[in-house]
């Protein structure tokens, strides 16, 4: 069966896969690949295992489904290659109905074998026969647009698996850290916020078709905006401890109904990762407990806590598309808009107009996701060098919490 009959046409990249160089995509691999592995040499084999709520994954799980991916997609595609385990393709398929069945995903962390040393083998065992696959030439064009895309997968999982170790590490009543300092320090605010204006009409937004994109940021289409203003600034803790001393979590006028219904089931009453001590409000990060910076931004919000701060501030969240637009318009947008925190926007995560999934197994990448989830833009330190772009759209139920999320006003 070829490729194209298997897993779908390959429409779902904004990528020309006759500009791809082979040399170029191995460097590449080496370099991503040896990147995952350093986020969980800190970790021991029990800190790899552990699966602190359904929608945290283990870090052996993380290594191990990276590596189904490019196994599954670009090594199956050559003739001869055999499965390094026919077994884990049902163990780390995450998400692919048309992949075949796969192990439930709230049960990932009952899974302690393979072990984290057999998960590092298979690692080892996938990386040869691509880099060999490579130096061969064996893999072609379609090939190598999936190789990319592996990539790209691998470093949104690099972002998952520190975002759900902190997780994990955050239950462990010893005060557990990942690092001795946070290798992913948030900067700090620099300085008061100010607005940016725009004076709205039509507007283009999307990616451009100029390189790689995931196949949710396209097509570019064309957006009708009213004047609008958008912080340079993102909100600080300082400025949510004052709306929590203004009852934000007790007044449900300022509340969407699902996110008061939120508040009340989850015991929400600060931020994730906030707690009071006996000397004040403490925050948990990678390197463990600290003492609450009021100039950093506040992190670890659901998109019900951001409306309801912007509700309470007398603004509201902006629009993916006035985002994208303000972020492209600012001089200093790579710094002031991208790299510290996600932002929730106001926009449900649905399809542009004229978007149209791939069929097949590669085509369940984004697309069969755009409902009940809302956009995220900007990145945020944990999010991988190179992999940010002003389109990139992220997407999370709007009650997660566990994400790098942060708060930008617009009126």
């Amino acid at each position: 069966m070829s490729r194209t009959a298997k897993w779908g046409k390959l429409s779902f990249m904004a990528v020309a896969v006759e500009g791809l160089d082979a040399a170029v995509l191995a460097r590449r691999f080496i370099e991503v690949r040896a990147h995952t592995e350093s986020l969980a040499a800190r970790l021991s084999p029990e800190d790899q295992c552990i699966q602190s709520m359904p929608d945290v994954s283990p870090t052996k799980w993380h290594r191990a489904h990276t590596t189904w991916f490019f196994e599954t997609f670009v090594l199956g595609a050559l003739a001869g290659y055999r499965p390094y385990d026919p077994a884990f393709g049902y163990l780390f398929n995450s998400y692919y109905e048309a992949a075949g069945p796969r192990h439930p995903r709230p049960q990932r962390g009952l899974l302690s074998r393979p072990s984290a040393a057999e998960v590092a083998e298979y690692r080892r065992h996938v990386d040869e026969a691509v880099g060999a696959a490579l130096a061969a030439g064996r893999i072609d064009p379609a090939g190598l647009a999936l190789l990319e895309l592996g990539l790209h997968h691998e470093q949104q999982h690099q972002e998952l698996l520190v975002m759900d170790i902190k997780h994990v590490l955050a239950q462990n009543p010893l005060g557990a850290a990942y690092a001795a300092q946070d290798p992913f320090p948030i900067p700090k605010v620099p300085g008061p916020q100010r607005w940016q204006s725009h004076p709205g009409g039509l507007v283009d937004v999307g990616h451009d078709g100029g390189g790689f994109a995931f196949d949710n940021e396209s097509p570019r289409h064309r957006v009708y905006l009213e004047p609008f203003e958008v912080s340079t600034e993102l909100v600080t803790c300082g400025e949510w401890l004052t709306f929590m001393t203004d009852g934000g979590y007790d007044q449900p006028a300022w509340w969407l109904s699902d996110g008061w219904a939120a508040v009340q089931s989850n015991g929400w009453h600060a931020p994730l990762y906030w707690r009071c001590g006996e000397d004040g409000w403490e925050v948990f990060t990678l390197a463990g407990w600290k003492p609450l910076d009021v100039d950093e931004p506040v992190a670890h919000v659901s998109y019900y806590e951001a409306d309801a701060f912007a509700r309470w501030a007398g603004a509201r969240l902006a629009t993916e598309a006035e985002w994208e637009v303000a972020a492209g318009a600012d001089p200093a947008g790579d710094t002031t808009f991208t790299g510290r925190l996600w932002q929730w926007s106001a926009s449900a995560y649905l399809p542009y107009p004229g978007f149209a999934p791939a069929p097949g197994a590669v085509g369940e990448y984004n697309g069969k996701f755009m409902v009940n989830q809302h956009v995220l833009r900007g990145g945020a330190t944990i999010t991988p060098a190179g992999h940010l772009r002003l389109t990139y759209r992220n997407f999370f139920p709007p009650a997660s919490r566990w994400p790098y999320t942060g708060v930008r006003l617009a009126r």
